[in-house]
């Protein structure tokens, strides 16, 4: 197994080359005793100070093309990654993922500052360092936590946690008086660059925060919180109140509005399908009106057949033509025959004659009969 030299190193003393040659001294091959990655996620991981590497095997240099064949074998691949991880979001949380995807057996150190190092050289943080350090022990891509991680990596921190790699963003990261304080590990051949997440940064949500303040400081007087709490003054504290009361009227009032918008939907919906409705049975009765009233309807053909029997009732058979003979007894002679003769009559001159003449006509008729 190939092994470091001790002048292999460049002038931070991190080593950069390796040596084949065995040590002048012999030793006896040691086996690997590094922490393994975590299996399970029932437990937050460790901090370093409780389950630190306490392995005597030499740690060879590894490249990054051999870490991504999954040399070495007999051991996982140390990764380091720091920061200050202030309100741990989704864009630490991928971070950390790549990090911890970068090489086939990975273990994943990651070094969180403390307060009074971000404060030197960043700034104030939302949430103080045991709670950043609480953050990173439930992230589940973590298998180890270095509380009070220095600012600068130096050779002994990297000996000491038997580090390999160190990941982090590519841009370069300029403070303690220093362009780029990942130089000397890139100049080692050590770093392994990740991805930001755009669009997300602790930063971005302090400046949400502090952009809609009053927004924000309203919503936790109304969920309980003082204003000595939020370090609001008497004033404010009324006219946030004020406005919470006026946002809830509006509240009702846009809630009125909706249910009135629905009643006047589903009173159109209801007017339409009954619009919809008559319209079908009007049509459906116009319909059955036109068969039975229509020029062809059965109405005007029952009409006609009743109006025919009624004229066949009322109106008398026509006499035929010539009567059967009928039998001539001998004690009877034939009457004689008539023939009607057609008679010119005058108008009458006078109401007497006019009455005469009817009174005849009245005593032919009882003749005849």
């Amino acid at each position: 197994m190939p092994v470091l030299t001790t002048d292999a190193e460049s002038e931070t003393g991190i080593p950069k080359s390796l040596s084949n040659e065995p040590p002048s001294e012999t030793m006896e091959e040691i086996e690997h005793t590094c922490p393994q990655p975590r299996l399970t996620l029932t437990a937050p991981a460790p901090f370093a100070d409780e389950t630190s590497c306490q392995c005597q095997a030499p740690h060879e240099k590894l490249t990054i093309a051999q870490a991504r064949l999954g040399t070495p074998v007999d051991r996982p691949v140390r990764v380091y990654a720091d920061g200050i991880f202030d309100l741990f979001h989704s864009g630490h949380a991928r971070a950390l993922m790549q990090a911890k995807t970068l090489f086939p057996n990975s273990y994943l150190l990651v070094g969180v500052c403390s307060d009074d190092l971000t404060h030197k050289f960043k700034g104030f943080t939302v949430m103080n360092e045991a709670e950043r350090y609480e953050a990173l022990r439930h992230c589940r891509y973590v298998d180890e936590v270095i509380r009070d991680a220095p600012w600068t990596l130096t050779p002994e921190f990297l000996e000491k946690h038997k580090i390999d790699f160190v990941a982090h963003d590519d841009i370069p990261y300029s403070s303690a008086g220093s362009d780029d304080v990942y130089k000397h590990i890139k100049e080692a051949g050590m770093f392994v660059p990740t991805q930001r997440t755009e669009g997300i940064s602790t930063s971005d949500i302090i400046t949400r925060i502090v952009r809609d303040y009053d927004v924000y400081a309203r919503r936790n007087l109304q969920r309980g919180y003082t204003a000595k709490e939020l370090n609001v003054s008497f004033i404010n504290e009324k006219k946030y109140r004020f406005q919470n009361q006026v946002d809830k009227m509006k509240e009702k009032v846009k809630n009125v509005e909706e249910r009135s918008k629905e009643f006047v939907n589903r009173v159109e919906e209801k007017s339409h399908d009954l619009i919809q409705k008559w319209e079908e049975k009007s049509r459906e009765f116009i319909g059955n009106f036109l068969e039975l009233f229509g020029p062809d309807g059965a109405w005007k053909q029952m009409f006609q057949e009743r109006s025919s029997r009624m004229l066949q009732a009322l109106s008398p058979k026509q006499s035929p033509m010539s009567s059967p003979t009928r039998s001539r007894s001998p004690s009877r002679s034939p009457s004689p025959t008539f023939a009607w003769l057609p008679i010119k009559t005058s108008p009458p001159s006078s109401p007497k004659a006019a009455s005469a003449s009817i009174s005849s006509l009245s005593e032919v008729d009882e003749d005849e009969k």
